[in-house]
């Protein structure tokens, strides 16, 4: 029992000396300066599922310092496949929740919200002027909340990227950052530019496939897309890539 907690508490010292050194590797990239700046900046992140739950990992390790985290959904068996935070062990726990115990064992000195909720413009149309971001990602799936938060950021002047469709997708070398009027193939961007337009909004940062959208293949009557593990992990690598490459004005 004693070896065993000497173990424990040399084990728990490496960890307090490891974080001190955590974000080093990207110092030698950036520079201390570059640091201290992705260390004052505050994200707001709708979604931690597929897409969501990958972009809050690159966030945290990337050394931001506040993050705001929404969803509404609880973790089931059928997102162990893509989403991060779906374990055998947490499904049925709240997605937000589970996200950030993980974010806070990454980076115990995030500063980290959880919001259980569905968001919608109509339910809450101060929310994320009040949270006041730095930047916004929109990794959720419902077209009216799209809508709202882009159209909220773009009357905020708050930089926002939002994720087009990522499911019926294999081929994650298809993504691409560009601007919502160059934006083709995706079903999701069709309805996005249109909606849009309508709104006045004709400049939008989006993530979008090239790729043709596959058929699924199933027996039921479920509209939900087929997706893989590699396809949406990849987008929100790129999302939180673009947020982070903006904050260091990396070009």
């Amino acid at each position: 029992l004693l070896i065993q907690m000497d173990i424990g508490q040399k084990l728990s010292q490496q960890g307090r000396i490891k974080m001190e050194h955590m974000l080093t590797r990207l110092q030698w990239l950036v520079g201390e300066e570059k640091i201290k700046t992705l260390e004052g900046k505050k994200v707001l992140l709708f979604g931690c599922g597929g897409v969501g739950s990958f972009a809050l990992e690159a966030l945290v390790r990337s050394g931001i310092g506040h993050i705001v985290i929404v969803d509404g959904d609880q973790v089931t068996v059928s997102n162990i496949n893509r989403q991060l935070i779906a374990l055998p062990s947490t499904v049925g726990q709240r997605k937000v929740e589970v996200a950030k115990e993980r974010a806070l064992a990454i980076n115990p000195n995030l500063y980290i919200e959880a919001y259980d909720m569905v968001y919608t413009g109509e339910s809450h149309p101060t929310f994320i002027t009040d949270i006041a971001p730095d930047f916004v990602i929109d990794a959720i799936d419902m077209v009216s909340a799209k809508l709202s938060i882009i159209e909220t950021c773009y009357n905020r002047n708050i930089p926002c990227i939002s994720s087009m469709g990522t499911g019926n997708k294999m081929w994650p070398d298809q993504l691409k950052i560009t601007d919502i009027s160059k934006t083709h193939t995706c079903p999701l961007a069709k309805v996005m530019r249109k909606e849009l337009r309508r709104r006045g909004i004709k400049k939008q940062t989006v993530l979008f496939s090239t790729e043709q959208p596959m058929t699924p293949n199933r027996d039921d009557d479920s509209r939900s897309p087929g997706s893989c593990g590699f396809v949406p992990s990849v987008a929100g690598l790129h999302l939180a890539g673009h947020v982070i490459r903006t904050f260091l004005e990396v070009q």
